[in-house]
């Protein structure tokens, strides 16, 4: 993924402006603070650890994972509701006898 170019930004010091680029990294990234049980935290450390990465890194990685994974419902779903609620049972009862081939 190509970053795009960061926006100069000032920065005073000791009385004279200073251009400063600022990371569009931090930009596209939200902070956030979430509350998980100590025993689960002790082996997302260990987890990060052994891979060599940071927490926020695994947990990123994991909800991307999770999302990811979800199927969107198909806005198409019950769009021909019947409004009756033994439709399957009803016709399971009404079977036609099976045709022959030949």
């Amino acid at each position: 993924m190509m970053a795009a170019r960061a926006s100069p930004r000032p920065l005073c010091r000791a009385g004279r402006l200073v251009w400063k680029h600022h990371s569009c990294y931090h930009d596209a990234m939200t902070r956030t603070t979430i509350s998980i049980p100590e025993d689960l935290l002790k082996r997302l450390r260990l987890l990060a650890a052994e891979r060599g990465v940071s927490m926020a890194e695994l947990i990123r990685e994991s909800l991307k994972e999770v999302v990811g994974r979800r199927r969107p419902r198909p806005r198409s779903l019950g769009i021909g509701a019947s409004g009756h609620v033994d439709t399957a049972r009803r016709t399971g009862a009404q079977r036609p006898e099976p045709r022959a081939w030949r």
